[in-house]
């Protein structure tokens, strides 16, 4: 179930980095509006790379890399358009440098949209690895308004990730707190507060293995978190977990 979900993970991966080919693309389109679960990994997708680009500075490919691959290429393309005696008479003369002027160019273009292309992959795995957790239950929180606004990924050592969706605005003078519920008939349990609208990682002690159809919240609180150990503020979204796929 978890490499399902994996799979989806590298979909929504490819789609938003435009590996997939035209087909591919309208069908994820497509998907999009039938596949809740889907739609979410793209935009957390999305808010993963946009991290990765602002972070990371441009630079500027060398001269020489280019020269470099033109030499091959025209080294690979010589060997595909050299004249061939298919008999006992000579073969027509070859024009090599309007076959290399014709093909050179997509092959660059090619071979240099390949190697961008495993750049983002390389770093889009180690993003993953490095911020992921191995999720028991997942749950997408919603609002008032039914629209999503966070994920919660719960593991089965305590550890809960939130990665909250779109754009969320604190307001001044409040934190935002995470509570679930492991006993549906027991009070909401707090699994740790955070202050800044994006992608956190709560550890809490001594907390059952979360189990689907477990209730999570978050809410706005004052500093510190509720003072009365159960929510007190505005709710930003809840929702009720379920198995990974």
């Amino acid at each position: 179930m978890r490499t399902a979900r994996r799979d989806l993970a590298e979909l929504a991966d490819e789609f938003v980095i435009g590996l997939c080919d035209p087909e591919e693309q309208r069908e994820v389109e497509e998907r999009l509006m039938k596949e809740p679960e889907l739609a979410v990994l793209v935009e957390l997708a999305r808010q993963r790379f946009a991290a990765l680009d602002a972070a990371t500075p441009r630079v500027a490919v060398p001269d020489s890399l280019w020269h470099r691959v033109e030499r091959r290429l025209d080294a690979v393309e010589e060997s595909l358009v050299a004249p061939r005696a298919t008999d006992s008479r000579a073969a027509a003369p070859v024009d090599l440098k309007s076959e290399r002027d014709k093909r050179s160019r997509p092959l660059l273009w090619t071979a240099a949209a390949s190697l961008a292309a495993s750049l983002i992959l390389a770093i889009a795995l180690v993003w993953n690895v490095m911020t992921g957790v191995e999720p028991q239950v997942i749950a997408v929180l919603v609002n008032d308004a039914g629209q999503p606004v966070a994920m919660i990924e719960g593991a089965d050592n305590n550890a809960t990730q939130v990665t909250l969706l779109g754009e969320t605005e604190v307001p001044a003078g409040t934190i935002l707190q995470l509570w679930t519920k492991p006993d549906p008939d027991g009070p909401p349990v707090s699994i740790g507060i955070f202050d800044e609208p994006k992608q956190t990682v709560l550890q809490a002690a001594g907390l059952p293995v979360p189990k689907p159809d477990q209730l999570y919240e978050i809410t706005f609180e004052q500093p510190g978190g509720s003072p009365t150990g159960l929510p007190t503020g505005p709710i930003l979204g809840k929702g009720l977990a379920k198995e990974p796929r």
